[in-house]
């Protein structure tokens, strides 16, 4: 048997010597592909399909590269490089030179393999194209995927019709029938239409097959005649139709080590006018038995247990049959080699007898047994047990030597003593061993129906729990894992599966088929008793690695034992990282070159030689928070990893804030501007209110006062909305506005009664008062207008003290740990309490102050009576000459201006005059006292919201 590698030619020759195919196999030509990349490769060829002639065919593997085999001019041609994997092919086109293919991205793209270049596209399937029939005339084409059959016109390339199903039936295939304008449509539910293919009509619907033999159809196949449709599935049963008479005429049972039936072919033949005879069968052994359906005998096979077949395609004249093995590479078959036994002439009528040999032979070593048409060995002589014997041993050696054998040539004995004496693989070729190694299947027919159904539920959150920088990265290895997800169903809910998959996803992260093959044999022979106590830790595996370490080293285990340290915490974090926590990427490889080549075992034993050559500074550990420092440290990376995500969360949320405080800065400078224009307004109607100068002013600056303390009540609930502020606050705040408002009144009533004390003596002074007023208004309106700056420059002051604290305090807690955040709370909850404690003394006080202002009021308002009661005695009789009532608050009351001396300005001399000025001025600044009082009492209401709004600010950073 010639081999042939493709390599990375694009051309060259099939072979290079003169096929002589044995009649054994049959086999022309075996072609492989490997790659000799920096990681050498073997690229699978998944789909094959003859030309009209029959002497080429075209191949395309895994990755997309479509080859071209002349078998007549033994020449191929790289033609496509379609840079994804073909699900389907067909090169019986009108124009000779053009091919379909149908692509993993579920598009069906037609190539010329004489320019190379794409001839059209076309689309609209929803999931894989698995089938592609080609019209007898080649005009027509249908593509087949698990949900939809579409008609193209190959000569625009244009769909003329679509076959929509129901999800539930689902199509097995559409196709052509031969010589014939029929189309026949076989559904999951073993149901077969034929259609008209110009109109569509319905031309006819087979019965259903008899309950006895009923089998769910999968495969089919039909006679160049179209006369004859077999059909076959998962059963060693074949249904072979007769179209014409629309009835099942015959059932064939394979034999019994046929289980299913995964392809069918009829064998075409020159001279049978279509009705074809020899029907191939190829089973789920991996062999392909070719049976005559009207003898129902077996007459030739091909393929073997050890290198089977996975898919197969005849040539439309039937000389060569092309196999995709279930190892990769491509065989050429000559059919004309395998028929020889069957096709030969009969034995001569003149049969000549020969001496005999001189070592005789019994009657019985002639015998020869025939069944189902195949020639059976010789019977075995007594004479020949002696040697019997000495065979099976040597079977044995060569079962051992067979369970050496690796695929492409690689022996496991060897690579093990390779191993041991560099300690690892070459990396050149480290990925081409752990395939051989494992033996991985590359079945992509299998992903990629894994792969079909998408990201599982389990996984749709995965870059919240592992935020990981490369989006590449990230989504392989949620592919991955919802791949393995939906292949087992208990993996959707193995918490430590991400950790499991992540360095080999890193690793293999270019070729996703590998790396699922790798992560599945990788759990189904080394982890395969993970699961016996699911959820939780596999006891067994941990308790078989106690043993071990008690053997080895019982020293160490009595140290963990008497620690209180479980195998859960020294044995466990290695396993369910495959130690790719510990290691470093070189060290990891050298491990996984080992565990490849040995006994599953060797994974354990692993743990506990990590154990024992981290014993000294493990028996140095007293403490079991100590044991956990790996732990912790993994821990520490992912919260430094959510971190960073809040810190850069955090600047945008800074960012953002700081555009909202220029916007409310803009807010409060365009509410600055309507409040001075207020204060000129303000100003224009004290020139023009110049007589009522005192009592405007006065109640102006009240109203001032009340506006500034609603504005800063107002602030103050906005803050305390913003803020969160508890509802305590919110009742101090409701509290201090009902205080102001019985103070605005209590003034109020002052004010009307003090006016009319003044209007009672108003006197010849109105003059001076006047000049007093002047000034004192311009002095209120200086201070007042100084207030106003003060407050806006202090506001600004405050919001700049305010930002930077901010920024210090976000870049502190940044580096702060737990730690801090405890002694935080700490000193809050103390703060607290003493607040609490103060509010309690100032709570005091306050009542204490209500008291004192109680009694004061109370005796204001007793003098001022008195005092309205004596100017109304003194206007009703002048001369009544006034004693004094107060002796003991003469000196309290001096400040106050007579009645007498107010009604009887004629006789005061300048002296009293000034006096009296001097007292009135008293009096406005005994009021200017009482005003400054309540300021600092609402910038310490001020500064206490602060406080409080600083404290959740902290709580919550």
């Amino acid at each position: 048997m010639q081999s042939t590698d493709l390599g990375n030619k694009e051309s060259g020759k099939i072979w290079h010597r003169k096929p002589s195919p044995a009649t054994r196999d049959g086999i022309i030509v075996n072609i492989i592909h490997n790659t000799s990349d920096y990681h050498p490769k073997v690229l699978r060829f998944l789909n094959v399909a003859f030309d009209g002639t029959g002497d080429c065919l075209i191949a395309g593997d895994h990755q997309g590269n479509i080859y071209v085999f002349d078998l007549y001019g033994n020449r191929f041609n790289l033609v496509q490089r379609t840079a994804q994997a073909c699900t389907a092919l067909a090169f019986n086109l009108r124009r000779k030179s053009e091919f379909l293919v149908a692509l993993a991205d579920y598009s069906v793209k037609c190539f010329d393999t004489v320019t190379k270049e794409l001839v059209s596209w076309m689309r609209g399937h929803e999931s894989s194209v698995f089938s592609i029939s080609v019209h007898a005339s080649g005009k027509y084409a249908i593509t087949t995927s698990s949900d939809t059959a579409q008609l193209w016109d190959l000569d625009t390339f244009q769909r003329k019709r679509k076959l929509n199903i129901l999800q539930s039936v689902g199509i097995q295939k559409v196709f052509f029938l031969p010589l014939s304008n029929t189309i026949l449509s076989c559904f999951k539910d073993n149901s077969i239409f034929a259609w008209e293919c110009d109109t569509l009509f319905c031309k006819y619907q087979l019965p259903a097959p008899p309950e006895s033999s009923s089998i769910l159809y999968k495969v089919f196949a039909v006679t160049r005649d179209g006369r004859i449709l077999a059909a076959g599935g998962k059963s060693n049963h074949l249904h072979l139709w007769c179209l014409e008479a629309r009835q099942l005429f015959r059932i064939i049972q394979m034999p019994t080590k046929v289980r299913a039936i995964r392809h069918l072919e009829f064998l075409p033949d020159s001279f049978d006018a279509g009705s074809n005879q020899v029907l191939g069968v190829l089973s789920q052994d991996g062999i392909m038995r070719f049976i005559n359906i009207q003898t129902c005998k077996l007459l030739f096979e091909i393929g073997s247990l050890d290198e089977g077949i996975s898919s197969s395609a005849i040539s439309p004249h039937g000389r060569y049959i092309a196999s995709i093995m279930e190892n990769g590479s491509l065989n050429i078959y000559s059919v004309q080699a395998l028929t020889q036994e069957i096709n030969k002439p009969p034995p001569p009528l003149v049969k000549v007898i020969e001496d005999l040999p001189k070592n005789k032979l019994s009657s019985s070593d002639l015998k020869r047994k025939v069944t189902s048409g195949r020639v059976q060995q010789p019977a075995k002589s007594r004479e020949s047990k002696i040697q019997t014997r000495i065979l099976k041993q040597d079977l044995t050696g060569d079962f051992e030597s067979k369970k050496n054998e690796l695929p492409d040539g690689l022996n496991k004995k060897r690579l093990q003593i390779l191993l041991k004496g560099y300690g690892e693989y070459p990396t050149k070729y480290r990925m081409f061993i752990w395939r051989s190694l494992l033996q991985l299947p590359e079945n992509h027919t299998a992903f990629s129906s894994l792969i079909d159904k998408g990201t599982h539920v389990a996984f749709l959150n995965l870059q919240k729990k592992y935020p990981i920088k490369s989006r590449k990265l990230l989504r392989v290895l949620q592919r991955t894992l919802s791949a393995l997800a939906h292949w087992s169903v208990i993996f959707s809910d193995t918490p430590y599966l991400p950790l499991l998959a992540f360095p080999f996803v890193k690793l293999f992260q270019n070729n996703q088929l590998i790396c699922f093959e790798v992560i599945a044999t990788l759990i189904i022979n080394w982890c395969q008793h993970w699961f016996e106590y699911f959820p939780n830790p596999p006891i067994n595996i941990l308790s078989m690695i106690e043993n071990v370490l008690a053997f080895h080293d019982k020293e160490l285990l009595q140290h963990f034992i008497d620690h209180d340290i479980t195998s859960q915490l020294y044995a466990w974090p290695l396993l369910e990282t495959v130690f790719s926590e510990v290691l470093t990427r070189e060290e990891w490889l050298k491990l996984f070159d080992n565990i490849f080549s040995n006994h599953p075992s060797f994974l354990l034993m692993t743990v506990v030689a990590y154990n024992m050559c981290s014993r000294a500074p493990l028996l140095n550990c007293n403490l079991k928070d100590d044991f956990e420092t790996v732990e912790d440290m993994q821990a520490k990376v992912d919260q430094q990893r959510v971190e960073d995500e809040a810190w850069y969360q955090k600047q945008e949320l800074l960012r953002q804030a700081e555009e909202t405080r220029r916007e409310m800065l803009l807010q409060e400078e365009e509410k600055m501007i309507q409040q001075r224009q207020r204060l000129a307004a303000v100003k224009r109607q004290l020139k023009v209110k110049e007589m009522h100068l005192q009592d405007a002013a006065r109640r102006r600056f009240l109203k001032l006062q009340q506006d500034q303390r609603e504005m800063e009540l107002r602030r103050l609930d906005d803050e305390i909305g913003r803020k969160n502020l508890t509802e305590n606050q919110e009742a101090v705040a409701k509290e201090m506005r009902a205080d102001a408002d019985a103070y605005r009144r209590k003034v109020d009533l002052e004010e009307h009664m003090f006016h009319k004390l003044i209007e009672a003596g108003e006197t010849q002074s109105q003059k001076t008062q006047k000049v007093i007023k002047e000034n004192l208004a311009k002095a209120e309106q200086a201070c007042l207008n100084t207030d106003w700056q003060i407050q806006s420059l202090h506001k600004q002051k405050c919001d700049d003290l305010q930002r930077n604290k901010c920024y210090q305090e976000v870049a502190k807690l940044l580096r702060e740990n737990r730690r801090k955040e405890i002694e935080i709370i700490n000193a809050m909850v103390e703060e607290e309490a003493k607040k609490w404690k103060e509010a309690e003394g100032k709570e005091l006080r306050l009542r204490s102050a209500k008291k004192a202002s109680a009694l004061s009021d109370a005796s204001r308002k007793w003098f001022l009576k008195q005092e309205i009661n004596a100017a109304v005695e003194h206007a009703e009789n002048p001369c009544h000459k006034e004693e004094p009532r107060f002796q003991n608050e003469q000196e309290d009351l001096s400040c106050l201006p007579r009645t007498s001396q107010l009604n009887d300005s004629s006789e005061m001399d300048p002296s009293t005059q000034i006096s009296l000025n001097r007292r009135a001025v008293e009096w406005d600044t005994t009021g200017q006292n009482l005003i400054e009082k309540v300021r600092n009492l609402r910038q310490r209401l001020t500064a206490r919201a602060r406080h409080r709004c600083q404290t959740p600010h902290l709580l919550a950073a």
